[in-house]
């Protein structure tokens, strides 16, 4: 048997007012977006804003459907948007925040399982690292 350790690092903030002025108008815009979101089934909208290397700015929101799991989360309808409008345009830094009716919206949350899949093949064919500034409404700020 071999035994190994996987690991990473994160920036853990307090809350956006201790963001750069770039990151915190990002995640701004991924907050406010989160109005956009069609979620009448979870009541959970989810916002996501980049910013592309060529300086365009891509936004998508989560997108449920009676038919589940027909529904698209906003990390992959941002990552599509961004593919068809900037193709072969890396992606810089993009904001993931959360609304929900039923919970409070004040610590981060992690894309799901299928987003992060989604992530690691766009950063593969853009052959560049996307930054995560995850965060809900209010409160700390993940930066990965």
């Amino acid at each position: 048997m071999k035994e190994s350790q996987f690991g990473f690092a994160y920036e853990v903030y307090a809350d956006i007012s201790e963001l750069n002025e770039k990151d915190a108008w990002l995640l701004n815009e991924a907050r406010n977006i989160t109005e956009q979101a069609y979620a009448p089934y979870s009541n959970f909208h989810v916002g996501t804003v980049a910013i592309l290397e060529n300086g365009e700015i891509v936004a998508g929101t989560n997108q449920e459907n009676a038919s589940y799991p027909v529904g698209i989360c906003a990390e992959r309808v941002l990552l599509g948007s961004a593919a068809t409008i900037h193709p072969g345009v890396p992606i810089v830094s993009m904001a993931v925040s959360y609304k929900s009716k039923e919970n409070e919206s004040d610590h981060p949350i992690s894309p799901c399982g299928m987003c992060r899949q989604a992530l690691l093949e766009y950063e593969t064919r853009s052959k560049k690292p996307i930054r995560l500034i995850l965060s809900g409404q209010e409160g700390k700020v993940y930066i990965i």
